[in-house]
């Protein structure tokens, strides 16, 4: 068994890149930038009032309003000392102006404009490029296009980017034990693992195949199982029939397919069977058959390799480090991966259910990590965490 550095490692040199193509800002949210994004136009564009209220002429008044400009608009010529022009937020400056004055603080005396307080020089007034200049860096190649950021790049005149495609995902779940129409009856069991990852990938927002490839654990239909994921898909996730048992067939159908198995098992718990391979180049994550360490797989390595596939640069340094909430003793020799809470900053582990068992991951906000060959960790430890966010 491989460390799961060595594992991670192992994953991030042999992840192949999807295409790229220009996609409309809206259409990008969710994937990443293929190239640096550079800004077309200042922004903004001009001197802008930041309020509604009057551009003055100078700072002492009172004001002769000379006249009104709304956002979209401006005003032909200038303004002098003694006068003032009307002017609402987003409005373009008109030449002259020394000061705008919010309306709060203005009153009409004898049809001039006075202020309540001393106008400030250059007050409320937002500068032209203040945010950013034409041919400014306004995000990098790997950035990811969220909301925000289709705000930014708009207002840099910017209407298309080019971003890395997302993987499309197969899913092949492998086991006879499991429940299906028409099929029901002692030894069978409810099937979770390949409904839990397909939210999984929804909520990461890739791409799935859907409905999922069953099969049982006879090597010709597990091979023909993976040989329809494998062209159907950009990367195929397998569930169940990778450990050592007698049933489990999913390495001998990868072997037969003259896949390269880059690993075969991990020192952590849970997950110890995991398998990562390729085929033609397209990447196999063979996942154990236990809801929970397909779970924290899911987190510790597929999630992160799909993103790094879509150009994420920074897909495998997302571990932080949190101080542990308590004092924490293991049992076992491999690595370990806890369901956690983030409490007031710190880690506060929940209980240690079994591998088969799901119930503390649902009010869980952080996976806690614990590398082999230690077995005691203190209360306010630094102690890395993989964070359980959405998207």
């Amino acid at each position: 068994m491989i460390t799961v550095e060595e594992a991670r490692r192992i994953c991030a040199e042999n992840t192949p890149q999807m295409p790229a193509e220009f996609l409309r800002l809206e259409q990008a949210v969710g994937a990443f930038l293929a190239e640096d994004a550079f800004a077309l136009d200042d922004y903004p564009r001009m001197d802008v009032s930041a309020v509604d209220g009057y551009a003055l002429g100078d700072l002492h008044g009172p004001w002769r309003v000379v006249g009104s400009i709304a956002a979209g608009s401006v005003l032909e010529g200038s303004i002098k000392a003694g006068e003032c022009a009307r002017i609402f937020t987003g409005a373009g400056i008109p030449d002259g102006t020394i000061s705008v004055a919010m309306q709060e603080h203005a009153s009409v005396e004898e049809e001039r404009i006075v202020l309540d307080r001393e106008a400030d020089p250059g007050a409320n007034i937002r500068r032209k490029g203040e945010a950013h200049r034409k041919g400014e860096l306004l995000l990098p190649k790997g950035a990811r296009v969220n909301p925000a950021a289709v705000g930014l790049l708009a207002s840099g005149g910017i209407d298309e980017v080019m971003v890395t495609l997302e993987p499309h995902v197969c899913l092949v779940r492998t086991g006879d034990e499991f429940i299906g129409p028409e099929r029901d009856g002692p030894g069978l069991i409810h099937s979770s693992n390949e409904r839990m990852l397909v939210a999984a990938l929804r909520e990461a927002w890739i791409s799935v195949e859907e409905p999922p490839f069953t099969v049982g654990d006879d090597l010709a239909g597990i091979r023909a199982a993976l040989q329809q994921a494998l062209r159907a898909g950009d990367a195929v996730i397998t569930t169940g029939g990778v450990s050592v048992g007698e049933h489990d067939r999913v390495r001998q159908a990868l072997e037969s397919m003259h896949a390269m198995i880059h690993f075969h098992g991990v020192a952590q718990k849970p997950g110890k069977p995991m398998l990562f391979a390729t085929v033609g180049g397209k990447p196999v994550f063979g996942l154990p058959g236990n809801p929970r360490a397909v779970f924290v797989c899911w987190h510790a390595y597929v999630r992160p390799f799909l993103r790094a596939m879509q150009g994420d640069d920074h897909a495998w340094s997302r571990m932080v480090r949190f101080p542990l909430a308590q004092a924490v003793s293991l049992k076992s020799e491999r690595a370990g991966f806890r369901a956690a809470r983030l409490i007031d900053g710190q880690l506060r582990l929940l209980p240690d259910d079994g591998s088969h068992m799901m119930g503390t991951l649902v009010s869980a906000d952080a996976l806690a990590y614990f590398p082999q060959g230690r077995d005691a960790f203190g209360q306010g430890e630094l102690t890395q965490a993989i964070l359980l966010r959405h998207g």
